[in-house]
């Protein structure tokens, strides 16, 4: 049997199997008519559209981003997998987390996402359902399964010129709420979604309460030492930045993470260093401890002033990419610049 095949008589199966429960009571029945309300709900993807004819109940996630989100959301009962992560899950999201399976640590397979039967499936970077990731889009949009990509990866950004992307519009995080308002429009939890709006909101300005510091300069390194990805000024790092009032050493360039030589991150000597502190294992220097030895015994950076004095941050990949988390990168930032005596 071709694996086209398989796929379609995978969604055959969920079809019947959709049928069945419906006939096995009155009651059942009656909760999807009511969940079903107001559908079908359409929502921007990344240049197309996602159409939903019910609230999802089998979705996938395949970025930790959106994987978050819907967790956030109390969404864990109508999740079936997830894949893609970079980090442990948060904290308080944990339980419910350990309830959805983890198809992959990466990119998990097509043939693995569609052994879940997936009704939804959402991811936070266009890469992931593009060449190289889990599966174009358009093997799943051909099965009738809507794919919702984060705008945080297209909207003011050209992914056009390799790389990670350069941002041609300065991200907001009002592109991250729009995000969360589009997951709970999908399933039609939208008071949810403004709620956890409105707790980031809350976060946010607590912890930009009375803060300026606008003397300090600022470098985020992601990941790599041989080439070490730096953050560029418009994407989640510069939220972080713009709210601090701080500046970052490399704010002028749009690339979304170039690739810079240590040379010239010495020319720029940061106050201090923002570093990723990541658990996956796709590149050198991943973890916060591994890129902190790599920096005092290299020639090249530990005479670097934020090394001499030990000015570090460690955030999580995912508070450096554009999703709920950059809120945490804006609290641990803000306590950092404060533990230095840098804010004003």
């Amino acid at each position: 049997m071709s694996s086209k095949n398989r796929r379609i008589r995978t969604f055959a199966l969920l079809g019947a199997g959709a049928l069945a429960l419906t006939a096995c009571g009155g009651s059942a029945e009656k909760t999807a008519e009511k969940d079903a309300k107001g559908y079908p709900v359409t929502v921007a993807s990344c240049g197309k559209e996602a159409e939903v004819k019910a609230p999802p109940q089998r979705a996938v996630s395949l970025d930790q981003g959106s994987t978050e989100i819907l967790l956030s959301l109390g969404l864990a009962d109508r999740m079936v997998g997830t894949g893609t992560w970079t980090d442990p899950v948060l904290k308080n999201l944990a339980k419910d987390n350990a309830k959805v399976e983890r198809l992959s640590d990466r990119y998990p397979a097509l043939e693995k996402v569609l052994s879940k039967e997936p009704d939804f499936v959402s991811a936070s970077f266009l890469y992931t359902v593009g060449k190289g990731g889990v599966a174009d889009r358009t093997k799943f949009t051909e099965l009738g399964v809507p794919v919702y990509v984060s705008p945080t990866d297209c909207a003011g950004k050209d992914n056009d010129g390799g790389g990670d992307g350069k941002r041609v519009k300065t991200l907001t995080m009002d592109t991250v709420y729009g995000e969360v308002r589009d997951l709970a429009k999908v399933f039609g939890v939208e008071k949810r979604g403004e709620k956890l709006i409105a707790d980031m909101k809350g976060r946010i300005s607590k912890a930009t309460k009375d803060i300026d510091a606008s003397d300090a300069t600022l470098l985020y390194w992601f990941a790599n030492s041989g080439a070490p990805y730096m953050a560029g000024c418009c994407g989640a790092p510069g939220i972080i930045t713009r709210e601090l009032g701080a500046k970052n050493v490399f704010d002028d360039t749009r690339e979304e993470w170039p690739q810079i030589n240590w040379e010239t991150v010495a020319d720029r000597d940061p106050d201090v260093l923002v570093i990723g502190d990541l658990t996956r294992k796709s590149q050198s220097a991943e973890s916060a401890e591994a890129k902190i030895k790599f920096l005092e015994t290299n020639p090249a950076t530990k005479n670097l002033t934020a090394v001499k004095e030990k000015r570090y941050v460690l955030l999580s990949g995912q508070a450096m990419n554009p999703t709920i988390r950059t809120v945490d990168g804006i609290e641990q930032v803000a306590a950092g610049l404060r533990k230095f005596g840098l804010t004003k």
